[in-house]
């Protein structure tokens, strides 16, 4: 089978193509037929190294196809069933290995791409949403990368839910499409000082939640414009890791709350599994959210994907299709 495999740690010139035999599950897991795989911004970290992995290694953490074959004690799918997963690593190829109770099956309407592109970025917005911050009707939030794979979803889920959206992108381009996502106010980050708009649409209230993936870059200006006992979500690092914060800088700032969470800490099981995905099938066949696939490559062009994501430029999810 083709895989896109990393043997050492570093720029996007790391991934490579290569040929290696199709593994056999092992019990309690399935062996998926791609159709489909999802690239997240994680696999960048894992290639960079910021999140070591045992190398070599197949990248890639989220998919979607047929199940071809079953290993010992598996009891939650058989062959022919179409399921997206959600799961370690080992997207990038033409087979994935998966852990049963990572996988879901897929409804009726949900296609290969849709759930490749929705599984990992969607099964994350659920967290953000419903979990991490239960939004509630009428409250403030603060989307950042409103218009990319994640923000995308979680945008179109607070409006849902109906909240007032405010969604920090980088460019003009993407300033359209967060509001065509539903944002009910847009702040160019690069050129706009956040936290002085953000009170100033909110009448110097503040948010009651940001929703920060962007990490380094963004972290100071999500703190201050949180309400009083508001709540920063950092939930990624596309810019670095955060430096260091003293929990007296989260007093001084409103007896604020500060969460990093990830999301297989939210999704421990089997049931957990079912009950977010099942809430993530149901916003997407309802209408609610719709799964933007922004780009779509080759899985040979591995390479390419990761330029795009890391470029900043993109919008929606990237897929590879094998």
């Amino acid at each position: 089978m083709k895989a896109v495999r990393i043997a050492r740690t570093g720029g996007p010139e790391v991934l490579e193509l290569v040929d290696l035999p199709p593994p056999e599950p092992g019990p309690g897991e399935i062996l998926v037929r791609q159709e489909a795989i999802g690239l997240n911004f994680v696999d960048t970290y894992h290639r960079s190294g910021l999140y070591p992995v045992d190398l070599p290694a197949v990248l890639g953490s989220e998919g979607a196809g047929v199940v071809e074959m079953v290993g010992e004690d598996v009891t939650r799918f058989k062959p022919g069933d179409r399921v997206g997963y959600a799961a370690g690593r080992g997207a990038y190829a033409d087979y994935c290995v998966v852990p049963e109770d990572r996988a879901v099956r897929l409804p009726e309407g949900v296609s290969s791409r849709t759930a490749a592109g929705a599984m990992m970025k969607g099964l994350t917005a659920e967290m953000l949403v419903r979990q991490c911050y239960p939004l509630k009707a009428g409250e403030t939030c603060l989307v950042w990368a409103a218009a990319g794979g994640v923000g995308s979803i979680l945008v179109q889920w607070a409006k849902a839910i109906g909240a007032v959206v405010i969604g920090c992108v980088g460019s003009e381009l993407k300033v359209r499409t967060a509001r065509a996502l539903g944002c009910d106010h847009v702040i160019l980050y690069k050129s706009e000082d956040v936290a002085a708009r953000v009170r100033e649409i909110t009448g110097d209230q503040g948010v009651r939640v940001a929703y920060d993936g962007v990490g380094k870059a963004s972290f100071d200006a999500s703190l201050t414009s949180l309400g009083r006992r508001g709540m920063l979500v950092s939930y990624g690092n596309a810019s670095g890791p955060v430096p260091p914060i003293m929990p007296l800088t989260l007093a001084r700032h409103g007896s604020l709350y500060l969460t990093r969470p990830t999301v297989f800490d939210y999704i421990t099981n089997a049931m957990e599994m079912d009950a977010a995905s099942a809430a993530l099938f149901e916003a997407i066949q309802s209408g609610a959210v719709r799964v933007e696939i922004g780009l779509e490559f080759p899985l040979a062009q591995a390479r390419q994907a990761h330029e795009a994501i890391e470029s900043g430029t993109t919008t929606g999810s990237i897929l590879l299709i094998p």
